[in-house]
């Protein structure tokens, strides 16, 4: 019998960096999340190496991790967890993480991360598709203007042959 785990998704979501343009959460964020210490955390998936490609997690360089502190400008207190690079974990690697940790909690947790990854993924999707619906709409704009153009060129130039034309004799019924 679990008790459902909630975990607003503001909370998730500002664990997550774009570090070497990728979406991913940090080792001492997740442990915090799945309710064990980070060394705990590093020693289950040093434990596990194999399931976690650099595509699923790899660790901060030591500039990354100045770049980082810098950007976020952390105090001492949240340094705590930083004295070493911090492994960095993509989606797939957070979906890993449940598997090598193994507990009622990280299951649970990690359903709901993958739901807030699964949100943003979805809102930068539909931005991008709104952003490419705003450019087809203006491309037709665009190419209205010129159409409309045209026509009242077409209408100076058909003004201008009128103009240059003999009168026309009147054709109809004469007036007594």
């Amino acid at each position: 019998m679990s008790t459902e785990i909630t975990i607003p998704d503001e909370i998730i979501t500002n664990k997550i960096y774009l570090i070497r343009e990728q979406k991913v959460m940090l080792d001492r964020d997740l442990a915090s999340l799945y309710g064990v210490e980070t060394r705990v955390l590093k020693q289950a998936v040093r434990r596990n190496e194999k399931r976690f490609p650099e595509d699923f997690m790899f660790e901060m360089t030591k500039e990354e991790l100045e770049t980082w502190r810098s950007q976020f400008a952390t105090s001492n207190e949240d340094k705590k967890g930083l004295r070493y690079a911090p492994f960095c974990f993509t989606e797939q690697g957070v979906t890993m993480l449940s598997c090598v940790l193994n507990s009622e909690r990280a299951i649970e947790v990690n359903i709901r991360i993958i739901r807030v990854f699964t949100k943003i993924r979805k809102m930068l999707t539909d931005n991008l598709s709104l952003k490419l619906d705003i450019e087809e709409i203006k491309k037709k704009v665009s190419n209205q203007s010129k159409n409309i153009e045209l026509v009242f060129q077409y209408l100076d130039e058909l003004i201008d042959k009128k103009d240059n034309e003999k009168p026309r004799t009147k054709v109809g019924y004469k007036k007594d």
